[in-house]
C-alpha cells in the first residue's frame, strides 16, 4: 500500500472507537432500534467501523429511496429466514413511510421467492432423475 494511503487508513483506524459509537447512534436513528449483532460486533471497533460503513452504503443506496431499501432488506431477511432481521426491517420500513399493506406485499413476494428456492432445485432434480419422456415410456409399457 502506498505510504499516503496507509497513513489515511491508520488515521481512520485510530479513530475506530469514536467512529463506531457514531455508527451505533446513526443506526439507532435510521432504524429506530438497535439490531442485536451490532453492539456485539462493536467489541472489535476496527472491524466494526470498516464493515459498518460499507453496510450503510449498501443499505442506503443512491438510487433507491430509504423506504424501498428497507422493503428490499425485509424481503431478503424474510427469504433468508432471519426472524430478528425481519422485525428490525419491518419497523424500519414503517418508519420510512411504508404502509402495512406494502410491508405485507413485500413479505408475500419474499415467500414466493423462498418457495421457488425449494421448488427449482427439487424439480430440476426430479427431471434429471426421472425425465418426463422416460416416465411416460415406463407408464405406457405397464399399461396392457
Amino acid at each position: 500500500m502506498r505510504r499516503e494511503n496507509q497513513k489515511v487508513l491508520d488515521d481512520f483506524l485510530s479513530r475506530a472507537d469514536a467512529i463506531s459509537d457514531d455508527i451505533l447512534a446513526d443506526t439507532q436513528k435510521m432504524l429506530g432500534c438497535m439490531p442485536y449483532i451490532l453492539p456485539v460486533l462493536r467489541e472489535r471497533p476496527e472491524y466494526f467501523a470498516l464493515s459498518s460503513i460499507a453496510d450503510e452504503m449498501v443499505c442506503r443506496p443512491a438510487h433507491l429511496s430509504s423506504k424501498t431499501a428497507e422493503l428490499v432488506a425485509l424481503a431478503a431477511a424474510a427469504s433468508a429466514g432471519a426472524e430478528y432481521c425481519m422485525q428490525v426491517h419491518i419497523r424500519a420500513a414503517a418508519k420510512e413511510g411504508a404502509s402495512r399493506d406494502e410491508i405485507y406485499d413485500t413479505i408475500l413476494i419474499a415467500a414466493l421467492v423462498g418457495k421457488t428456492r425449494v421448488l427449482a432445485p427439487a424439480l430440476r432434480g426430479l427431471s434429471d432423475a426421472l425425465p418426463k419422456e422416460n416416465r411416460q415410456t415406463r407408464e405406457n409399457q405397464q399399461t396392457p
